[in-house]
């Protein structure tokens, strides 16, 4: 069932007219398409904020006009916590229309218990439906997904009428194993450490050892000597 916006045209546009706008409550939007001409409107915040936040596509337009509409189009703030734009486009109730739709999960995957964890690697997908049966999301069962195993598009369920524009082969969710590094503990640290690299040519000892032996004649010689003097 479509979303009731009441709507009032807004004749002043810029940049200063529209933070007037925000500041009284209400939402600026632009509705297009159908070959008409473009239509600015004021609607009413609350309502838009409400509708946003329950993924609503299809809107029922009352007030200045009275049509019907697809949200095409969101902006946010800053902060991305309130809708400060919409952009509407016409439609008819005949229509199939093309849309981007949440992917949410449900149930719990076995390959958790069994060490694994969950990767979601898309959360929207296109899809294709009629314009009055577009739903807010679709859903994807992990209750078959093991360890290093997959899930695709193709095993999302979809509503009656509803088909995916990107490939069935799409991957949306895997199951990968937890891999736990171990840091070395101390004395493993210690084992694995590198012996220290000795500077210098080895037959230094040796000279060191002739100089040794050298100072130990004279020393030999002095003291000979002062016997003599004696």
């Amino acid at each position: 069932m479509a979303e009731l916006f009441q709507t009032e045209l807004r004749d002043l546009t810029g940049s200063a007219n529209t933070r007037r706008l925000r500041r009284s409550g209400n939402v600026p939007a632009i509705l297009y398409g159908h070959g008409k001409e473009n239509v600015s409107l004021s609607l009413e915040s609350k309502q838009v904020q409400a509708t946003i936040a329950r993924r609503e596509k299809l809107v029922q337009l009352e007030g200045a006009v009275t049509e019907n509409a697809l949200v095409k189009a969101v902006q946010w703030d800053a902060l991305g916590s309130k809708v400060i734009h919409l952009d509407l486009t016409r439609v008819d109730e005949d229509e199939t229309v093309e849309v981007t739709v949440v992917i949410v999960v449900k149930g719990t995957a076995p390959g958790l218990a069994a060490g694994g964890r969950i990767n979601r690697t898309i959360r929207r997908t296109q899809i294709t439906c009629p314009v009055m049966k577009i739903p807010s999301e679709i859903e994807l069962n992990l209750s078959t997904l093991e360890l290093n195993g997959s899930l695709t598009l193709a095993d999302v369920e979809l509503p009656e009428g509803t088909q995916l524009v990107a490939a069935l082969e799409t991957v949306v969710a895997t199951c990968t194993e937890i891999i736990v590094v171990e840091e070395p503990t101390l004395d493993e640290a210690t084992d694995d450490a590198a012996e220290p690299e000795l500077i210098g040519d080895t037959g230094d000892d040796d000279a060191g050892g002739d100089d040794a032996e050298s100072s130990d004649r004279g020393s030999d010689d002095a003291d000979a000597g002062g016997a003599d003097g004696e």
